[in-house]
C-alpha cells in the first residue's frame, strides 16, 4: 500500500481507504502492509479483508478471507461477519449504478462462493456514505423473501453498506434494484447483538437522534448452519 495508489490504480488510497487508516489506528494484523486480519468478540467472527490489495481467487488476500472463514469455530462463535471499506457486495449508489455493476469492479465474483460455502451471516461496507441493507442474496438473487425476521438458514448473504460520516453523503441511483429492503440517505450506525447462539439482532440507528429505523433478527440453532445450500454442498458425482 502506497500514497500514490493501490490495487485500483487512483489516488483515493491516500485518505480513508488506505494510508490513513493503516497509519493511525491500531488493527490486530501481522503485517501492516497487508492490512487484512480476523478478529473475535464474544460470539461474533470477524473476517476483514484491506480493499486495497487484491482479494480476487489465487491471491494471498483470497487464502487469507477462506482461512478465516473455514477456521471459526460455529459452536463457540456461530455469528459470521465478513468487513470491508469499499463495497465488495452490493450497493445501490449512483457511482457502481453507473458501473453497471452495483459493486467495486470485480468485487464478489471471487468472493460470493466463499460467503456461501462458509455461510456469512451479514457482509458490511463502507466507503458510500449512506445506508442500505439487502436481502439475502446469492448470485445477485435474493435467497428469502422474509424482511425482518428470519429463521433458519439465510441460504445466503445479507449484504450492508454503512459508510456514515466521514464525508458528504452520496446519493442513490434512481434504478430499482430488486435485492435492496432499505435505505437511507444519512448518517447512521449499526449494532449487533448477539442475545445467544441462536438469536441476533441487527439495527440501524440515525446518528442523529440515536433511535433504530431498521432492523432485522436471525434466529437458528446449529443444526441450520450445518445443512448445505446451494452452493455450498460439497460437489458429488454419480460415482459418489
Amino acid at each position: 500500500m502506497s500514497v500514490t495508489g493501490s490495487f485500483y490504480g487512483n489516488m483515493d488510497s491516500g485518505g480513508e481507504c488506505g494510508v490513513l487508516a493503516q497509519t493511525m489506528f491500531y488493527a490486530p494484523t501481522e503485517n501492516r502492509e497487508k492490512f487484512w486480519y480476523s478478529t473475535g468478540y464474544g460470539m461474533f467472527r470477524f473476517c476483514i479483508a484491506d480493499t486495497e490489495h487484491d482479494w480476487r481467487e489465487g491471491t494471498e488476500q483470497y487464502k487469507f478471507i477462506e482461512h478465516c472463514l473455514a477456521s471459526v469455530d460455529r459452536h463457540k462463535q456461530p455469528w459470521l461477519i465478513f468487513l470491508a471499506h469499499r463495497v465488495l457486495g452490493y450497493s445501490s449508489d449512483f457511482s457502481y449504478a453507473i458501473e453497471g455493476s452495483f459493486e467495486e469492479p470485480m468485487g464478489r465474483e471471487s468472493l460470493q462462493k466463499l460467503w456461501q460455502k462458509y455461510k456469512v451471516d451479514i457482509a458490511m461496507f463502507g466507503h458510500v456514505h449512506n445506508y442500505e441493507r439487502t436481502c439475502p442474496i446469492y448470485q445477485n438473487i435474493c435467497t428469502s423473501k422474509e424482511k425482518h425476521s428470519y429463521k433458519g438458514n439465510l441460504n445466503g448473504t445479507i449484504h450492508v453498506a454503512a459508510g456514515g460520516a466521514g464525508a458528504s453523503l452520496s446519493p442513490f441511483t434512481t434504478l430499482q434494484t430488486a435485492w435492496s429492503l432499505y435505505k437511507d440517505y444519512d448518517h447512521g450506525f449499526v449494532k449487533l447483538t448477539a442475545f445467544d447462539h441462536s438469536n441476533l439482532l441487527f439495527e440501524y440507528k440515525k446518528s442523529r437522534d440515536g433511535k433504530v429505523y431498521d432492523s432485522f433478527t436471525i434466529s437458528r440453532d446449529y443444526r441450520d448452519i450445518l445443512a448445505c445450500t446451494v452452493g455450498s454442498c460439497p460437489s458429488t458425482t454419480l460415482a459418489s
